[in-house]
């Protein structure tokens, strides 16, 4: 009887995903996210459980770009994990990250974690991320964070015409 070996190690699963982590880290202090597609396989799917399913790297760039480049997720400050395993019998990483946001003006610090599935492809790429986490929290972390900023005069009229959907 023979047992199937895992295809990746985790030691190439976790390294893969760090170089991902730095990546993304760039992405975020360029505000350029074009490239953030690059990470997956050409066919990946992208689950995201607020705004849906992402299907190649077309799909997953334009939600990336537009989600990452308007407020609130431009105004986040940095993805840290919070800790990470990997399971080599399925190729995945799994992992809890970080959404910081910065100083609104009054010294608070506020951030939102999501638990992150990523399923390694080989080479680098991964054919799968799912971003798991409760939309109504994030949702209220923000709009704290833009009532704060709007108090101190560090909101954008962006982050104005979002804290506006919320007055009443």
């Amino acid at each position: 009887m023979t047992t199937d070996q895992p295809r990746f190690s985790a030691a190439e699963i976790t390294e893969a995903y760090a170089a991902m982590h730095q990546r993304v880290q760039r992405h975020q202090e360029t505000g350029d996210w074009d490239d953030f597609c690059l990470n997956f396989t050409e066919d990946a799917t992208y689950i995201e459980h607020a705004f849906g399913t992402f299907t190649g790297r077309d799909q997953i760039r334009e939600w990336s770009v537009k989600t990452m480049t308007s407020f609130p997720g431009s105004v986040m400050t940095g993805f840290p994990m919070a800790w990470q395993v990997v399971d080599e019998s399925t190729s995945r990483l799994i992992c809890e990250v970080r959404n910081l946001m910065p100083d609104p003006g009054d010294g608070t610090m506020l951030e939102q974690s999501n638990m992150t599935i990523m399923t390694y492809a080989g080479d680098g790429l991964f054919s799968c991320e799912e971003d798991i986490y409760n939309p109504m929290r994030f949702m209220r972390m923000s709009v704290k964070w833009a009532r704060i900023a709007q108090q101190h005069g560090n909101l954008s009229d962006e982050g104005q015409a979002y804290l506006a959907q919320f007055a009443g």
